[in-house]
């Protein structure tokens, strides 16, 4: 399967000069959780409303003056639309990440792959090329 197969189509970006009320009303008309996060159009990283909330409420910034790029997550992990799932499945393990920006041939965000979405998959117990000790049974 393909990541383009399962990826979550019609992502909304934010800049990263806008400020952090901005970027809480895109969210709560987003189901997705996350914005990708772009400066003169190039992809920087990525604000989830998990660092939102945290930015706004435990750290007490200002939304009003507070922006995007100062509460996002950087560097971005991307991953091609063209790419199997398992590749996406890495990175996130590798970066310890739940959500993948997706790009297109010109490094375009075109979607946002989840953990969730991989999770719903059935379970792929063996990669190829991978020894049997890293799997454990739990009683």
């Amino acid at each position: 399967m393909r990541i383009s197969e399962l990826m979550t189509r019609d992502v909304k970006t934010i800049d990263a000069d806008e400020c952090l009320r901005s970027a809480t009303e895109r969210l709560e008309a987003s189901s997705l959780g996350a914005l990708p996060v772009t400066d003169h159009g190039r992809l920087v990283g990525l604000l989830t409303d998990s660092e939102l909330s945290l930015c706004s409420t435990v750290h007490g910034h200002d939304p009003d003056i507070t922006t995007v790029r100062e509460a996002m997550s950087a560097p971005l992990v991307t991953c091609p639309e063209d790419a199997p799932l398992e590749a996406g499945e890495r990175l996130m393990e590798e970066h310890h990440v739940s959500r993948l920006v997706v790009v297109d041939a010109e490094h375009h965000a075109v979607g946002l792959l989840r953990l969730d979405d991989v999770a719903s998959q059935p379970l792929t117990l063996l990669r190829p090329g991978e020894p049997l000790e890293h799997l454990s049974l739990y009683s």
